[in-house]
């Protein structure tokens, strides 16, 4: 086995939507361990789909981010507890005044450690009672992603002044350093 190989097999996937892949992507690219976000589209019978698309509920696709991630730094029970902080997992179709299946709460798992993973905490946060609401967050193995455009790529960072960003993203990103400011990369 080569050196390249065994690095990449030691990479975790993770595959999450829970509303505008912007908000997820500046938090989970905060988190230590976390290699890469990609922000696109998953979950839609449509090939390469496109925001104006995706946006318009044409497709079924949810936005979503992939993210890598090294497991021997931060594991994926980890992930999805950051995941459930920074949305609300109980509005079916909708985060916030983003309104449409495009904005789902989805976890898309990578085989049946991950399914399994996201089930037992989808339990247990329900047993804790934490939101008024019933968690709908679906589990369901992960379909092809689609990576989006290239302007969605580090978004916030590349436009931390643009409205969305100020009003919706920041909060987000913040909520995450401030629940999760041991896992900070440094």
């Amino acid at each position: 086995m080569n050196k390249e190989h065994s690095t990449e097999a030691s990479i975790g996937v993770a595959t999450l939507g829970g509303g505008c892949f912007w908000c997820l992507e500046a938090a989970f690219v905060q988190l230590a361990g976390v290699e890469s976000v990609v922000s696109g589209y998953a979950g839609g019978p449509m090939p390469n789909p496109d925001y104006g698309s995706v946006c318009g509920g044409e497709t079924g696709h949810a936005e979503v981010v992939e993210v890598r991630f090294d497991p021997a730094v931060i594991d994926y029970r980890t992930l999805l507890q950051a995941f459930f902080a920074i949305h609300d997992p109980t509005t079916p179709d909708r985060q916030g005044s983003d309104i449409g299946s495009q904005y789902r709460s989805v976890i898309f798992t990578h085989g049946a450690e991950q399914e399994n993973t996201a089930r037992a905490l989808i339990s247990e946060l329900s047993g804790a009672k934490i939101w008024p609401d019933p968690i709908v967050t679906a589990v369901s193995p992960a379909p092809t992603f689609w990576p989006a455009e290239k302007y969605h790529q580090n978004y916030f960072a590349n436009n931390p002044l643009q409205g969305y960003c100020q009003a919706v993203v920041a909060p987000k990103a913040a909520k995450l350093r401030k629940l999760f400011a041991a896992r900070l990369k440094r």
